[in-house]
């Protein structure tokens, strides 16, 4: 698959557009207790190409202004939204780590059977400390 479906472009347009401003004012615990509510496929869609979902929410995020700008936290969770409801087993994880010059940094991203996904250069996140872990 070269192109990402229409459906799927829609799903994670809206998905950019809702999410971002509601993570600034709603608990990550609740908007993803939320998100597990929903029923997941039973079997995954083969029209969700992950890698082409992901740069589609690259591309929405990098363009978007203030409360939609991407964020690494703003990304994995639209991603984690997208991929379950594809049906594609994904755990959002956000850690911590110290910086070089001792700096706290913080990093969301997403795993899948205990290995990062969709993440550029993924062996970073292995330097943080999870602190949170949602399925």
């Amino acid at each position: 698959m070269t192109e990402l479906s229409s459906g799927w472009r829609l799903r994670a347009t809206t998905a950019a557009l809702v999410f971002p401003p509601l993570l600034h004012g709603v608990s990550l615990a609740s908007l993803t207790r939320w998100i597990e509510r929903r029923p997941a496929r039973s079997t995954p869609d083969a029209g969700a190409d992950e890698a082409l979902l992901a740069g589609w929410v690259d591309r929405l995020l990098g363009r978007l202004p203030g409360p939609w700008r991407r964020t690494c936290l703003k990304r994995a969770f639209i991603l984690y939204y997208l991929l379950r409801r594809a049906g594609r087993p994904a755990e959002l994880r956000i850690g911590v780590r110290r910086d070089p010059v001792g700096k706290l940094a913080a990093h969301a991203w997403l795993v899948r059977n205990g290995q990062p996904i969709l993440e550029d250069g993924a062996d970073h996140v292995g330097a943080y400390q999870v602190l949170s872990d949602f399925r």
